[in-house]
């Protein structure tokens, strides 16, 4: 008997499982107007709201850094200890560093506010509403910018101002639109820009490569010319011949940076590949967007069905 009450437990279990499914869809079945009604409203406000969303579109360029076309080390090693003896502290390191220093130049406020906001329209940053494709005009927002007065009209509260600065305008450069990775093994690096204009996007990438390059090679020819200068006047103040031969060959190395740095357009990266007008959108997904309204509606509706049915049923049947 006890064999036979095993044998009909799982039985008993099965039955009670498929009454329960059948009573899950007759529940789901009852509350179909709901769900169906919770799953259209949803798609057509994710709809409408994808459909309100402006295209961004992005530029992306691939940079190699620029590698040195000469080494002065083993000559500063080689003289280094007669240039100390004059008191000349001659580096061990040639300025090949620029490319790492250059990425964390790049996420700064003073690059962005010496290097790149001078040369950038601020309305285009700061007050773009969408990009007219036919006629490649951008259109501002009225709120925001008055276009035609060319004036700002905004509302702000402290710490903003009715022009946005500096600080305010490179938040919102860094977070909406500058984006770029550095692949460690191959040292390659990439900077890309997003913009709802395609062409404000190759622009801007443009010349963020461009003021980065500037940037040290105004810096180093700076630090060269000084060096350079130096050095000349150390030869003069020393009657030792190894020592004046040990100075000219660094104000002759000093001479050859400085050439490179007047020939070299690329002189901290180069072009891998250069950035393009992007003629497909990179976002918003519009598909998923609806997608995933659906899905939400659904589940909303089919949650709603199930709380009305088991808990406010439930009191009923209890009352």
């Amino acid at each position: 008997m006890a064999g036979m009450e095993q044998n009909q437990n799982p039985n008993s279990d099965n039955s009670n499982e498929f009454i329960n499914l059948i009573e899950l869809f007759a529940v789901l079945w009852s509350g179909k107007v709901i769900i169906i009604s919770a799953t259209a409203i949803f798609s057509m406000l994710a709809l409408v709201y994808s459909l309100y969303l402006p295209n961004i579109y992005k530029s992306e360029a691939i940079l190699s850094p620029v590698e040195e076309s000469f080494d002065m080390d083993s000559a500063m090693r080689r003289y280094s200890g007669l240039a100390n003896i004059v008191g000349i502290d001659i580096p061990t390191q040639s300025g090949s560093g620029n490319a790492i220093k250059a990425l964390k130049k790049l996420d700064t406020l003073s690059f962005f506010s010496n290097n790149i906001l001078p040369n950038i329209f601020l309305p285009d940053l700061m007050a773009i509403e969408l990009w007219e494709p036919s006629s490649n005009e951008l259109i501002y927002d009225n709120d925001i910018y008055d276009n035609e007065k060319q004036i700002w009209v905004r509302d702000f509260k402290y710490p903003q101002t009715q022009v946005p600065s500096a600080q305010e305008s490179y938040k919102v450069f860094i977070k909406d639109h500058l984006e770029v990775y550095e692949d460690k093994d191959s040292g390659f690096v990439s900077i890309a820009i997003k913009h709802q204009s395609p062409y404000i996007a190759k622009q801007w990438v443009q010349l963020i490569v461009n003021e980065l390059n500037n940037f040290y090679r105004i810096k180093d020819k700076t630090e060269y010319q000084a060096a350079r200068e130096f050095l000349t006047n150390k030869i003069a103040e020393t009657s030792i011949a190894e020592i004046k031969q040990a100075i000219a060959m660094l104000v002759q190395q000093k001479t050859q940076q400085l050439s490179v740095i007047e020939v070299n357009k690329f002189y901290v990266y180069e072009y891998i590949d250069p950035p393009e007008v992007m003629e497909r959108k990179h976002e918003p997904s519009r598909a998923i967007i609806c997608i995933l309204g659906t899905l939400l509606g659904a589940t909303l509706g089919v949650l709603i069905v199930f709380i009305r049915f088991y808990i406010l049923e439930g009191r009923e049947t209890e009352n």
